[in-house]
C-alpha cells in the first residue's frame, strides 16, 4: 500500500512538474509573440510609402532630432536660392519672392522693400538680367536656440555682355514652427543680414 502511494506522488510530482514547464513555456511564448507584434506594429506605421511617376516607394518616418542639421541646412538653403533667384519677368520674381517669404520673419521683407524701393527689381526686368545663386556651403550651430547660421555663397549676375560673380556672406537665426506646404521643415530665417556681398571676378561675353 504504501508502496502504492509513493508511485502516486511520483507520478504527481511529475505531472506538476510538467504542467509547470508547459505554463512557464506558453507564458515565454506569449510574451515574445507580444513583443514581436508590437515591433512589427512600429516598423508598419514608420514605413511610407509614395506614388512617384507611377512607381511605388517605400520611405522610412524619423524623428525630427534625428536629421534636425540636415533640415536646418536646407531650409537656409532654399531660402537663399528662393530670394536669389531672378530673371527678367515680374511673375518670376514674384513667385520666387513670395515662396522665400514663407520661410523668413519680418527681416526679410524689409529686405525686400528695401531692394524694391531702390528699384532693384525693376532693374533687372529692364536690363534683361538674370541672376543665379551657388550656396557654397552653410553652418548653423545647433547647440543653442534659436539655431545661429552662417550661409556662403556665390551670386551670378547675368548681363547681355557680362557676367559678374559676386561673394554672399549672410547671417540669421533659425526658430521652430509648425510645418505647413509653404514650409516643409517647419523653420523660420529670423534676424536675417547680409554681412559680405561684393565683386571676385567679371567675364565679358
Amino acid at each position: 500500500m504504501f508502496k502504492k502511494m509513493k508511485n502516486i506522488e511520483t507520478a504527481f510530482q511529475h505531472v506538476r512538474g510538467f504542467t509547470i514547464i508547459l505554463v512557464v513555456g506558453n507564458f515565454i511564448t506569449l510574451c515574445y509573440y507580444e513583443y514581436a507584434r508590437e515591433k512589427l506594429i512600429s516598423n508598419v506605421r514608420n514605413k511610407l510609402y509614395i506614388l512617384y511617376n507611377g512607381k511605388v516607394l517605400e520611405a522610412f518616418a524619423t524623428e525630427r532630432k534625428d536629421n534636425v542639421g540636415v533640415e536646418a541646412r536646407d531650409h537656409i538653403k532654399t531660402f537663399h536660392q528662393l530670394f536669389f533667384t531672378l530673371d527678367p519677368d515680374d511673375k518670376v520674381i514674384q513667385a520666387n519672392l513670395t515662396k522665400a517669404l514663407y520661410l523668413a520673419d519680418e527681416s526679410a521683407k524689409k529686405e525686400y522693400d528695401n531692394l524694391t524701393e531702390n528699384g532693384y527689381y525693376a532693374n533687372i526686368i529692364a536690363g534683361n538680367i538674370s541672376q543665379q545663386i551657388t550656396v557654397d556651403s552653410v553652418a548653423v550651430d545647433l547647440r543653442t536656440y534659436p539655431y545661429p547660421f552662417r550661409c556662403y555663397a556665390t551670386q551670378h549676375i547675368i548681363r547681355t555682355t557680362s557676367t559678374v560673380s559676386r561673394s554672399l556672406i549672410t547671417q540669421g537665426e533659425l526658430r521652430n514652427v509648425s510645418r505647413s506646404d509653404n514650409n516643409p521643415h517647419g523653420f523660420l530665417v529670423q534676424r536675417w543680414e547680409t554681412i559680405e556681398n561684393k565683386d571676385l571676378k567679371i567675364v565679358n561675353h
